[in-house]
């Protein structure tokens, strides 16, 4: 059953892309902001997939990631920097107001605190991991994406997104796991690797689908 939800999530993730590589730049940054607060969001829930123990997130990262790629490919570096810093704006003003939430002290009607609570505590920590790991991998990737796209102009968008991913989600997961999931989540060492190759196989679904990202884009 996991594993019908996993593919049908990844579909609907690259359909909304897709849609938002449609509507234009805006929806594109919109799409990445929401992704990166959602992908914190749920990180902190396991699942069994194909037999292993993963986070529900990685659908999100290598998303947030493509669209890096996209805005960049299509409009150029300076908007993905830009892209970056509002990604950042959005996961501080989440996570302040995740903050305000549990601060309210809650009426004797309410049945929602305690969930709430268990959930948005481990904001905090999450949210300054995954702001170390965003501003060092992401900058590292845009770098290294932009210098495969200078040194391989005539290799295809897939291959230059594979070259530049794979080696910066691999750095990615060892800091985020270790930074934000140690003394939560178990078997760390197991999450790690399967998260990595559940990252590599989502970037291989998703790939094909870049071929359309011009058609889109010109229509």
């Amino acid at each position: 059953m996991n594993e019908l939800i996993f593919f049908s999530h990844l579909f609907f993730v690259i359909a909304l892309i897709m849609l938002a590589l449609r509507l234009g730049k805006e929806a594109l940054i919109a799409c990445f902001v929401l992704q990166i607060v959602i992908g914190n969001l749920f990180v902190i829930k396991q699942t069994s997939l194909f037999g292993l123990e993963i986070t529900c997130c990685d659908v999100f990262i290598i998303g947030s990631m493509l669209i890096l790629q996209l805005l960049q490919e299509h409009y150029g570096r300076d908007l993905v920097k830009k892209t970056i810093w509002i990604g950042f704006f959005g996961m501080t003003f989440f996570g302040i107001m995740a903050m305000m939430q549990l601060a309210y002290r809650p009426s004797v009607l309410d049945t929602t605190h305690d969930a709430f609570s268990r959930i948005l505590s481990k904001s905090p920590r999450i949210l300054c991991a995954s702001f170390i790991c965003y501003f060092i991998v992401q900058r590292i990737e845009v770098r290294f994406f932009s210098y495969l796209r200078k040194r391989l102009p005539e290799t295809s968008f897939i291959w230059r997104s594979g070259l530049s991913l794979i080696p910066t989600q691999a750095l990615d997961t060892v800091l985020f796991t270790y930074l934000a999931l140690w003394g939560i989540l178990q078997n760390l060492g197991s999450i790690m690797l399967i998260s990595f190759i559940i990252k590599i196989a989502i970037f291989a679904i998703i790939s094909p689908f870049t071929l359309l990202t011009k058609r889109i884009i010109r229509t």
